[in-house]
């Protein structure tokens, strides 16, 4: 059970249809993303198949597929036929391309358009700027900032986030700010400290936030009877 207190919406981040199912009828989780990577780890070939697959399942909380042409002009394309899978359908559209050419007049395009925009892939405060300058304040949009991976650098990622929070905020209450790449359950304490709007969650952590609270020495006694239970299973001797 997630922590009644905590105000950050969870979404669930992965790409295993079962479990998208599963977390959707979950109301503690308030939407899903996707992507890529995690398509292609989950051994899947046909993207526009799964993404019917998955919407025809869930239809009232908001999922998040990302475009994948590194071109602008049919990232565009990808961007308006996502849109057109669903008013629940938020579109991922990366900051930059892999060649570093900045997405900001596409992602001017189509907010002005109307299409409900994700930007992901964000790392500096310079980028969320870049970003919310080009959203339609009318339009829903999140700003997605990879914090987990800011920490990765050795950086604390809570004075960028804080900042970036300012920034949306800004432009008004249709732009969200979420907390992405979440590595260890602390991660949801942390966006809710800041004030982000959303963090993205993996299946197999989301289970981990029923320890929210839970008595350390209650814990302890836990690990140690798990220790014992595998040593024998094991049928360690010495």
């Amino acid at each position: 059970m997630i922590k009644s207190s905590l105000k950050v919406k969870v979404y669930s981040d992965g790409a295993n249809l079962d479990a998208m199912l599963e977390m959707s009828r979950n109301p503690a989780i308030g939407g899903l993303t996707t992507n890529p990577t995690l398509m292609k780890k989950a051994g899947l070939t046909d993207y526009r198949a799964f993404a019917k697959e998955v919407l025809a399942g869930i239809k009232d909380k908001p999922i998040s597929f990302e475009v994948f042409s590194d071109d602008l002009v049919d990232m565009k394309r990808q961007a308006l036929e996502l849109a057109s899978w669903g008013p629940n359908v938020y579109v991922k559209i990366p900051v930059t391309n892999s060649e570093g050419v900045s997405t900001a007049p596409l992602i001017r395009e189509l907010a002005a358009a109307g299409v409900k925009l994700n930007v992901t892939a964000i790392l500096t405060l310079e980028q969320v700027l870049t970003v919310c300058e080009a959203l339609d304040p009318k339009v829903p949009a999140v700003v997605s900032v990879f914090a987990g991976r800011i920490a990765d650098t050795g950086r604390d990622p809570m004075p960028l986030m804080a900042a970036a929070l300012q920034i949306c905020r800004s432009r008004g209450p249709s732009i969200e700010l979420l907390w992405a790449s979440c590595r260890e359950v602390y991660n949801v304490v942390q966006a809710d400290q800041v004030g982000c709007d959303i963090i993205t969650v993996a299946p197999e952590m989301i289970a981990k936030l029923s320890m929210f609270g839970k008595d350390l020495a209650a814990l302890s006694l836990d690990t140690v009877r798990m220790f014992k239970k595998d040593a024998e299973a094991a049928g360690f001797k010495l």
